[in-house]
């Protein structure tokens, strides 16, 4: 099953970010649960979070097709001891916000070096803030989603994906969202079908697609390599179509959020249309 949706947005209540999704037609979606610049969040009242449980029970939404977003401002592998504090804090808010939720998921960012550490001790620093966070929590897993690479970033390459998970303990509540944008901005190429699909292969030999638990469809407004982040909407990048037509028709990729964070949100609804058009498409000859 493919779950399609976009990342809309959660003002007026976590519930709004359910109805809007429906107006869409979308059976997945993301969404922040406070705002995503900011470090402190209001916390969720009894109400809030009844008001979301009952309209995601009654649109049909599961916790495996709701991708929730952290902060951008957290640095699980900040390297100075405050920063990281900081950080660490705020991750653990937002896992237990999905608690609250009810929410089995929580994409995050990985974290930077600053270039006053190395690589493998940013990474290591990370997986470590990941298992504080789940050591305090429960039933949430935390997704760490791919990067462009951009700066001092962490996890552009899926080896840096790899060695994170390595070093979380427990290993069935860690996972990987990858954004087909920042894959593309790092040097995965993705412009063809063919080249989609050695992306894709690559991803399950490096990281495994157990442990993939959503994906970003963005196209890029960015060169292919340059790493710089600038999403686009489908077809319209330097990706272009094929590769979103190649992920739809793979098998491996099933029961997990596909979530558009494209350019243009009055066309997410025809995005979302097209995309599940490539499913059908595929399965007579599947």
């Amino acid at each position: 099953m493919k779950y399609v949706g976009a990342h809309v947005s959660a003002a007026g209540g976590a519930d709004q970010a359910v109805h809007r999704a429906v107006e869409l037609g979308a059976d997945a979606f993301a969404l922040f649960t406070k705002n995503q610049r900011q470090w402190q969040g209001k916390p969720l009242t009894e109400t809030a979070i009844a008001a979301f449980k009952t309209a995601c029970r009654q649109h049909g939404f599961t916790p495996e097709q709701i991708l929730p977003h952290d902060s951008y401002l957290i640095n699980l592998g900040h390297p100075e001891a405050e920063g990281l504090a900081k950080s660490r804090a705020a991750f653990l808010d937002e896992m237990q916000r999905c608690e609250q939720l009810g929410l089995t998921l929580l994409n995050f960012h990985p974290g930077s070096h600053l270039n006053k550490i190395s690589e493998s001790d940013c990474l290591k620093r990370i997986a470590e803030s990941v298992n504080e966070a789940l050591a305090q929590t429960q039933g949430v897993t935390a997704v760490i989603e791919n990067t462009a690479g951009q700066g001092s970033n962490l996890g552009w390459r899926f080896e840096h994906l790899a060695e994170i998970i390595r070093h979380v303990d427990d290993k069935a509540r860690v996972g990987v969202c990858i954004d087909t944008c920042h894959a593309f901005a790092a040097g995965y190429d993705l412009r063809t079908a063919e080249a989609t699909q050695a992306t894709l292969d690559e991803l399950g030999s490096v990281v495994g697609f157990e442990y993939l638990r959503g994906m970003h469809l963005n196209d890029a407004k960015s060169a292919y390599a340059s790493r710089v982040d600038r999403h686009h909407s489908l077809g319209k990048g330097n990706i272009g179509l094929p590769a979103f037509t190649t992920i739809m028709q793979d098998a491996r990729i099933s029961g997990i959020p596909l979530i558009l964070e494209t350019v243009e949100p009055d066309i997410w609804r025809d995005e979302i249309s097209w995309l599940r058009a490539q499913v059908s498409e595929a399965a007579p000859g599947k």
